[in-house]
């Protein structure tokens, strides 16, 4: 809900949308004839593939396409694999995108080692469950992790998708949190929920805090500094002060695979639809977006828009065929009549962007500097690396600038070339030490 005031010189108050007490259970939509799941890819894989095309996979299944790659998708399906192509996704990151063909009678693969949990068979097993678990901070010695914090409330609008596990799953969760702390050795669990719904929750082997109904309170930068008290510093994340963040949904898992032995493979997500209805649905990972809205009428015409997530912080998709993934909490369908058009008029400079913005950033001004792409001048003298990625400017913006994208795509370009320039250094180091190597010899052998 979005309340503003009369007179327009106060800040816009968007409310996140919370659950009824008496939650209706999801509604179930069956993939019609294929999945499809991305597998990650990580460079030319040196090795022969493992799976083709024509083998056939059961429920439950990992799919490591090369034997040297550790990356792997979980298949969600019992079928046969009809087809493996190239797919680029959002700033440039490959997948393979594997088609699978469904059986209708189904098998389940070999349970895994549920019984001796490690943080090791979490992340060879449980990385493509919903929820998408962060494992690799967990594992990571460079990030000293002393605080995980369980979202029980989703970070963008219309989305009640985490709100629902809370409610529904709790002794997963409860699992999942006894299941983190032995893997991680991390004590200290917070599981946030919203504000009105912080009771009952004592038994689950974590704290359990409250966060503001109004957005963006939910996003993880915002409870580090409300919840938590700290502030994370500019250029730096979560994960660099010692905090890890999982969706309950992540932790629900994580718990109900270890009660079974059997590695999820169902999602939850809140779909809306065109008119503005919500409603939660629970479906297989890798269902195509056109089965799902084929399911509720849903018709699509062109300049209509489908975006992965929420209104404000939500990436738009331009496939029918693109599937449901493990961190798909969201679908949203919006008409073309109302959708928000980007525009290349100029910064009027109103101010409403930098009044909104969470983090305090002179918007008006970075966003000339990213729409020229002078990003390190945007980073080194107008905070854009202390934006929280809400969105809320690009939604106040009188001028229909795509600020957010704008922002997105600036860390995207900066993390690149930094990237490729460690790399040269390292490059370089190591060429250097060469030489001084081979010199020392040559002087010691004369």
């Amino acid at each position: 809900m979005l309340k503003k005031s009369f007179l327009g010189l106060t800040n816009p108050r968007i409310d996140y949308e919370l659950l009824p007490v008496k939650v209706p259970e999801p509604e179930q939509v069956t993939p019609a004839k294929t999945v499809t799941l991305f597998h990650p890819k990580n460079g030319a894989p040196s090795a022969a593939p493992v799976f083709q095309v024509g083998d056939r996979v059961k429920t439950g299944q990992k799919l490591a396409l090369f034997a040297d790659d550790p990356a792997y998708v979980i298949s969600s399906v019992t079928g046969t694999i009809a087809s493996i192509s190239s797919y680029t996704g959002d700033y440039g990151k490959e997948f393979s995108a594997i088609n699978v063909s469904i059986d209708e009678n189904e098998e389940l693969a070999d349970p895994f080692d549920h019984q001796n949990p490690t943080l090791e068979t979490a992340i060879a097993h449980l990385a493509f469950v919903p929820g998408n678990p962060a494992y690799s901070v967990l594992a990571d010695p460079e990030k000293n992790i002393h605080t995980i914090v369980i979202t029980g409330v989703d970070d963008d609008l219309l989305i009640a998708t985490n709100q629902y596990i809370v409610t529904a799953a709790l002794n997963d969760i409860k699992k999942g949190i006894g299941i983190l702390k032995d893997i991680s050795g991390v004590e200290r669990i917070i599981m946030v929920t919203a504000g009105e719904s912080m009771q009952g929750y004592g038994h689950i082997g974590a704290e359990v805090k409250g966060v503001d109904t109004v957005y963006p309170a939910a996003l993880p930068h915002m409870i580090m500094k409300d919840v938590l008290g700290k502030v994370v510093p500019a250029g730096r994340n979560c994960e660099d002060m010692g905090t890890c963040f999982m969706t309950a949904e992540a932790v629900a898992s994580i718990g109900q695979a270890h009660a079974s032995g059997q590695i999820p493979v169902h999602k939850t997500l809140t779909l809306v639809t065109k008119d503005g209805t919500q409603r939660l649905v629970k479906t297989t990972i890798g269902t195509p977006i056109r089965d799902i809205l084929d399911t509720y009428n849903v018709s699509i015409n062109d300049e209509d828009r489908i975006i992965f997530g929420g209104p404000m912080r939500g990436s738009a998709v331009y496939s029918l065929d693109h599937p449901v993934l493990p961190d798909t909490n969201g679908i949203v369908v919006v008409d073309r009549s109302d959708a928000a058009y980007a525009s290349d008029y100029p910064c009027i400079n109103c101010g409403d962007c930098v009044r909104v913005c969470p983090a305090r950033i002179q918007v008006h001004m970075l966003v000339r500097f990213l729409e020229s792409g002078q990003f390190e001048e945007a980073a080194d003298n107008y905070d854009l690396l202390s934006c929280v990625e809400c969105g809320i400017c690009s939604f106040v913006c009188v001028s229909r600038i795509p600020i957010y994208q704008y922002i997105k795509l600036a860390k995207y370009e900066l993390d690149r070339a930094r990237a490729q320039e460690a790399a040269e250094l390292a490059e370089s180091t190591e060429e250097m030490e060469a030489t001084e190597e081979i010199e020392v010899t040559e002087a010691t052998d004369a």
